[in-house]
């Protein structure tokens, strides 16, 4: 059974600058997206589960629901669409769509130039968690596909949350299992959904620009990047605690 920990939400929004002189004590990255560019992978998958259940999907429609649990998105296709399969059939059908895909996948690796930034961050002993909608066994199972398992001893998924991304629940409790305060974490994101559940955890964000993710508004982020070089570029600018 799925626990779920509640955690008590901000009301801060608003962006703020990252060079400020609140150091840095722990970065949080999302999954898909940012660590590895698997949405198009989920994209593909979730139309033939779509189509599965009979619900047509605009592309517009199927970019809001890019950071947000399966459980979230399946409810609001149900509703939406006035589909009669229950929740539980849809997930169901759907989580074993994804595993059997991303098990057979063999593409599947890091985004370049983030190993380069994981390494640093281990060198400069800054703590890192992965925060990610997807649940536990496809978190697991792209940690071990991937090789990146090895940086992140600390994955929270959706489902161990009262309430998923937009809301800050999972990066309130990724600081709180860092033991970090949430205003010394930087969240990496590439969905408009995860950088406003970060800044309403009242953490800096870096948006990150995939264009497998689909049109995103990151425009809340503190700062937008387009790649792990352009991260690069900023790290000493950053206020990392030594």
């Amino acid at each position: 059974m799925t626990s779920i920990h509640h955690v008590t939400p901000t009301n801060n929004e608003c962006t703020g600058d990252l060079s400020a002189s609140v150091p840095v004590k722990a970065v949080i990255f999302d999954m898909d997206g940012v660590l590895v560019d698997s949405e198009p992978i989920y994209f593909e998958v979730e139309r033939s589960s779509f189509a599965h259940f009979g619900a047509p999907m605009t592309e517009e429609e199927h970019h809001t629901y890019v950071g947000v649990t399966l459980e979230s998105m399946w409810r609001q296709v149900l509703d939406k669409h006035q589909l009669t399969n229950t929740l539980e059939e849809a997930l169901a059908f759907h989580r074993k769509n994804v595993m059997q895909t991303i098990t057979a996948h063999e593409g599947l690796t890091a985004i370049d130039g983030l190993e380069r930034w994981l390494n640093w961050l281990q060198e400069k002993g800054i703590p890192v968690a992965v925060a990610s909608s997807s649940p536990r066994a496809l978190i697991d199972l792209i940690m071990e596909k991937t090789g990146l398992g090895r940086y992140f001893d600390i994955r929270i998924t959706g489902e161990e949350v009262s309430q998923g991304k937009p809301a800050p629940d999972i990066f309130l409790y990724a600081a709180e299992l860092l033991g970090i305060a949430p205003a010394h974490c930087i969240v990496i994101e590439d969905s408009r959904n995860g950088v406003h559940a970060a800044k309403s955890a009242g953490m800096r964000c870096i948006g990150l620009h995939n264009p497998g993710s689909g049109q995103q508004d990151l425009s809340k982020a503190d700062h937008r990047i387009f790649s792990y070089d352009d991260l690069w570029a900023l790290k000493e600018s950053l206020p990392f605690e030594d």
